[in-house]
């Protein structure tokens, strides 16, 4: 009886699961037009420029206040361009969330004693860092980067090869064999854990296993809004109903629990080709850990015990023990996606942040780079809450990782894949488009990194290096042609575009070489990352997935 209130006692301390600070802003890419009445009123550059930007901030945690301080840039145009304009504050974060509205007027800051003048056309960058108070995990720090064009002259849009528009079929390259884009969501739950909550009720993260809809609902639900893949990831540490430590749990149900969705996702797929439905789990916590789902696992894992000592779990893996887990995964053949990560206090290996291991390396073959609201009740692939993690998945390029860019909603509620149109496309091996995908090969296209991550359902995108597809591995002397192929079966078309460099394994910076489509250069000898980002022209951005080159001398 001690160690049983004991037990829920420990429980009752621990912070809850989503307790995190939450951070967006959204920014139209392009200024609002105005109506005609309105343009014979004012400058036609004023109103091709003036926007608002909304930053929203959220800290759900037991009604607890946080202070957060935030800071808005606005910088360009280009990559290396100084800081024009600067918002900043400090909020009171309670159990309701603050939006606030910063109007923009289209012009750079200025000595005050001289006038403020017009931002010139171009791409700018965006970027919020917002930081709770002290007492916070380390990891209560959030950076937001996005970008806006301004364009009062012609268009100046790049010239992108394209491939052949709306085919989901692409032809052979370099004498492979033909590749199906499968368009997934790789990052949701249901009621085995803490999601599945109807669109009505839904007010965030769920009791574990309260809510009406499990793996089933969610395969269904996505295939009929268009998707060609799911994988139901459920919170590890839930698997005994609760969100903290359930002392009065039965491991048996737990374990069959797990083994249920298993079973229901392969019986999916059998009984509906053409989709392909995935269970697995996310493993870790958020405060003092990190979030990576693992794709593939058969046996549920787990650090918490009952109040007879049991393990709650088929296989035991220390609580926040990344490396121990990336070996484990590594001898077991499972695959791994770093989940929204954050730059700092994150995945922590001998105390930095996205460590890395070898382990790690062979395991993890993805990193989400954008992500919608987790609690988001939109069914009409409009949510505006969407966050940005390309800054922490350079982190681990830079470390050493081999990681592609995955786009994915981490749904908590009853609309899986609907709440934006953002995808994981994933390229898999496929004689012909109607052949139906089989776990296998698609769990080989994420081994092979053959992934771009896409904020657009619609788009298509190819980055290649002297004709080696992106995710590959290769050996190379003399000169790199590097070339972006794009298209977009709903007719949106490249606004900018950009080819990035890095070292893997320098732990440096990630940089701009090209705001082009083709470009063709000679690297230094040694290991070198190369990945393409293009932003359509409605502000919806791709990104592929990096080749990595050893350049011979």
């Amino acid at each position: 009886m001690l160690l049983l209130t004991w037990s829920n006692t420990a429980a009752a301390q621990e912070p809850k699961e989503h307790s995190e600070l939450d951070a967006t802003v959204v920014a139209p890419f392009r200024a609002v037009r105005a109506d005609t009445a309105t343009r014979t009123r004012t400058s036609q550059s004023r109103i091709s420029q003036s926007r608002t930007f909304l930053v929203r901030l959220d800290y759900p945690d037991g009604g607890r206040t946080h202070a957060v301080r935030w800071t808005l840039t606005l910088s360009g145009p280009g990559p290396q361009g100084a800081v024009l304009r600067r918002w900043s504050g400090s909020e009171q974060l309670g159990a309701v969330g603050v939006s606030l509205a910063l109007p923009w007027d289209g012009r750079a800051d200025a000595d005050a004693r001289e006038r403020r003048v017009l931002v010139p056309d171009g791409l700018y960058q965006l970027r919020l860092l917002a930081v709770a108070d002290a007492g916070t995990p380390q990891e209560a720090q959030v950076e937001q980067q996005w970008h806006i064009q301004v364009q009062r002259g012609a268009s100046t849009a790049p010239r992108v090869p394209a491939f052949q528009a709306g085919l989901q079929q692409l032809s052979s390259l370099e004498g492979q064999p033909g590749y199906r884009i499968v368009y997934a969501n790789l990052h949701s739950q249901t009621r085995h854990s803490d999601g599945g909550a109807a669109l009505d009720a839904c007010r965030g993260a769920q009791e574990p296993q309260t809510a009406p809809y499990g793996p089933i609902d969610a395969y269904r639900y996505a295939q009929q809004h268009g998707l060609d893949a799911l994988l139901t990831s459920e919170h590890n540490h839930m698997y005994d109903g609760s969100d903290g430590t359930n002392a009065l749990a039965n491991p048996a149900e737990a374990k069959a629990l797990y083994q249920t969705g298993l079973a229901e996702a392969a019986a999916y797929t059998a009984a509906h080709p053409g989709f392909l439905a995935l269970y697995g789990m996310e493993w870790g916590v958020i405060n003092k850990g990190g979030h990576l789902n693992i794709v593939n696992s058969e046996q549920l894992l787990g650090w918490e015990r009952n109040a007879s000592g049991e393990l709650l779990a088929d296989l035991e893996t220390p609580k926040g023990d990344y490396a121990g887990l990336y070996a484990l995964m590594r001898e077991r053949g499972w695959i791994g996606q770093f989940n929204h990560p954050a730059s700092a206090g994150q995945f922590l290996v001998n105390g930095q942040p996205l460590g890395y291991t070898p382990d790690g390396d062979a395991a993890m073959m993805l990193c989400e780079v954008v992500n919608t609201s987790a609690f988001s009740t939109n069914d009409q692939e409009t949510e505006t809450r969407r966050s940005n993690y390309e800054a922490a998945c350079n982190r681990a390029l830079a470390a050493g990782y081999h990681v592609a860019f995955s786009s994915n909603q981490d749904n908590h509620c009853a609309n899986w894949g609907a709440a934006y149109g953002n995808r994981t496309a994933v390229l898999v091996a496929s004689p012909t488009a109607s052949m139906p995908v089989s776990r296998d090969s698609f769990l080989a296209a994420l081994r092979a990194r053959r992934v771009f991550a896409t904020m657009d359902k619609h788009a298509q995108l190819l980055f290649t290096a002297n004709g080696k597809l992106m995710g590959e591995r290769f050996e190379n002397s003399g000169p790199l042609h590097l070339v972006i192929s794009f298209s977009n079966s709903a007719g949106r078309q490249a606004a900018a575009v950009a080819i990035f460099h890095g070292v893997p394994g320098s732990n440096g910076s990630v940089t701009q070489v090209s705001d082009q489509a083709e470009v063709t250069l000679t690297p230094a000898p040694g290991p070198h990352f190369f990945y393409a980002r293009l932003t359509q022209d409605d502000g919806n951005v791709v990104w592929s997935a990096p080749v990595w080159v050893n350049q011979l001398p």
